[in-house]
């Protein structure tokens, strides 16, 4: 008498509907992963879905494998995280978000937690090597540290100061301490120029005037000036290139960079080019620019 098959490539049977090697079509990208794999946490959406003894219930595509209408790319993390319970995550992963909500969905709620941005003392986002790039501390920033947590060891008032008032060098030293950095300064602009320029170019406005670079450092130098709508909770010891200014002047954030002090240290610009009707001769120059500044 022939014994029953309990391999891998064992047939669904009443009992066991499902084969042990099981493919999925995610979003039109096929995965091929075992039966234990996505029955490994109870109570999933996946658990659910292959649990079950009506196979005929699930959706299929034309070529009978399972079909989940969800996102194919990040649906890959949602498997790996199946087979063993951990997250690990590329270097500044970009989709961050969207796989918390991806994980929400396949109900997996330690998962979830796990891609909750982290929330500091400050109200602020932690330190989360996935949502930004990290800082790298400039030159002056241990000695700013250093000042600081000095003139906090000071008495309020010093002995023989004239009329009790604080006289404290180091306070007045770590007022002037300023932190080095990169700001640049981007914009993209168009005009319409004539056949053989002999008209006048046609300029557009500046749209946009974008800011890169350390966030404290462009709070320092645009102020209430600096449009933060997205990117809120940015903490002061990350870059952000997602910024811009409510103004639309080059030379306004040019002066408010040379207040601060900054100096240009280097420029580029690319350009393209096409014509604006097919029935005349005048042409549309696009160009993004961008200027460098820094302080030491």
């Amino acid at each position: 008498m022939a014994l029953a098959d309990t391999t891998g490539c064992a047939k669904p049977s009443e009992d066991f509907p499902f084969p042990e090697i099981i493919e999925l079509n995610v979003g039109g990208q096929v995965y091929i992963t075992r039966h234990p794999t996505l029955v490994s946490v109870p109570g999933s959406l996946l658990w659910e879905m292959f649990t079950q003894k009506n196979v005929r219930s699930l959706a299929r595509d034309s070529k009978g494998r399972f079909f989940v209408d969800r996102d194919g790319f990040l649906f890959r993390y949602i498997l790996d995280y199946m087979r063993d319970q951990q997250l690990v995550l590329p270097d500044h992963f970009p989709e961050r978000s969207r796989l918390q909500r991806e994980a929400e969905y396949f109900m997996l709620p330690e998962l979830v937690k796990m891609l909750a941005p982290k929330i500091s003392k400050q109200n602020s986002l932690g330190d989360d090597p996935c949502q930004s790039d990290p800082e790298e501390l400039s030159p002056n920033a241990d000695a700013t540290r250093n000042l600081t947590s000095a003139s906090a060891t000071l008495p309020s008032a010093v002995a023989g100061g004239p009329g009790g008032v604080v006289t404290s060098s180091v306070g007045a030293a770590s007022a002037d301490v300023r932190r080095a950095g990169f700001i640049t300064i981007g914009y993209r602009g168009s005009y319409t120029l004539g056949r053989d320029s002999q008209t006048d170019a046609k300029f557009r406005r500046v749209a946009r005037i974008m800011v890169c670079g350390k966030t404290s450092l462009a709070k320092e130098v645009f102020g209430d000036t600096l449009n933060e709508s997205r990117d809120p909770d940015r903490p002061p010891e990350r870059y952000t290139s997602r910024y811009y200014l409510k103004f639309t002047f080059l030379e306004q954030a040019f002066d408010k960079l040379a207040d601060a002090g900054f100096h240009m240290v280097a420029c580029n610009s690319t350009g393209t080019c096409a014509f604006a009707h097919d029935q005349t001769d005048d042409r549309i120059w696009t160009s993004y620019t961008e200027y460098v500044f820094y302080r030491e």
